[in-house]
């Protein structure tokens, strides 16, 4: 039997980073009905960007990543202004093609422009550590849980408390009705779009320093936080915030049995499957009573 121990921790670590990712689909989906599965790709392409800035042009690693994180949200937003707004009106299934086209135009520009070796970012953060039960701790895999819980409640407060979070639920209920009301409904779409690109930039940088990456494997990974929000049922940050903890522990767990660790990748669709059994046999549950 392997030691558990740091499995957990980086499952852990990498879990934070997936409810992190699956918070910022939650939000954009809640706000403009748009399930991005761009979201992978564009902090993949932040991610790549971080390490050619930091080895080909000498930046600092924290510019570099201050840098990213902005390119990633200017990304965004460019595409919900010029077209987000085109396809607000259509049916989700259009919007989520529309997203599908900007992650194949940014994987193929990605494949163009880098090779396909594995790449890896050493954060600052990586060298500072502590141990804990006689596990060592990376400053990065404390930031990827702590900011995590971190982002998922302050958003959860935004949404509840703040006039932009009560404009982001008029939409979710109803855009036109929104707009009747005077919800500044463009600016408020912007907002979301903003801050999930902001948000994916994060996620590209931690998970490129947590894990080794080449384009298509952080393009991908946008799999486990879509797992994490199908958890949150695409409206509940705390249950995503789970979602994504428990998919990231039991994958690195799962990694740690030689006869089973070529299927961690399978772990994501595994626990939304198994959740969405869940809330289908409550639902018929509560039909018969």
């Amino acid at each position: 039997m392997p030691d558990l121990k740091p499995y957990i921790v980086l499952g852990l670590a990498v879990g934070g980073v997936f409810s992190l990712s699956g918070v910022g689909i939650v939000v954009l989906y809640r706000a403009t009905a748009v399930l991005n599965l761009a979201y992978g790709a564009i902090g993949a392409v932040g991610a790549l960007l971080a390490y050619s800035l930091t080895t080909g042009v000498g930046l600092s690693m924290w510019l570099s990543v201050a840098i990213v994180v902005v390119f990633c949200g200017m990304l965004s937003l460019v595409y919900g202004t010029f077209f987000g707004a085109a396809f607000a009106l259509r049916e989700p299934l259009v919007k989520m093609i529309g997203t599908l086209a900007v992650l194949l135009i940014l994987l193929g520009a990605m494949s163009m422009i880098w090779t396909s070796q594995a790449y890896s970012l050493t954060l600052p953060t990586t060298n500072w550590s502590f141990r804990v039960s006689g596990v060592n701790v990376t400053g990065t895999q404390l930031i990827g849980l702590v900011l995590g819980v971190a982002v998922t409640a302050a958003t959860a407060a935004l949404l509840r408390y703040t006039k932009l979070g009560a404009g982001m639920r008029a939409l979710a209920d109803d855009r036109q009705a929104a707009a009747i009301l005077g919800v500044p409904v463009r600016r408020v779409e912007a907002a979301a779009w903003l801050a999930s690109g902001l948000l994916a930039g994060v996620t590209g940088v931690l998970l490129s320093n947590l894990v080794a990456f080449d384009a298509a494997d952080l393009t991908f990974l946008v799999v486990p936080a879509l797992a994490a929000a199908v958890v949150g049922r695409l409206q509940s940050l705390w249950l995503t915030l789970i979602g994504g903890l428990v998919i990231g522990v039991i994958q690195s767990c799962v990694t740690a049995f030689n006869s089973v660790s070529d299927y961690s990748a399978a772990t994501p669709f595994v626990v939304a499957i198994v959740v969405m059994l869940w809330f289908a046999r409550r639902r018929s549950t509560i039909v018969r009573v």
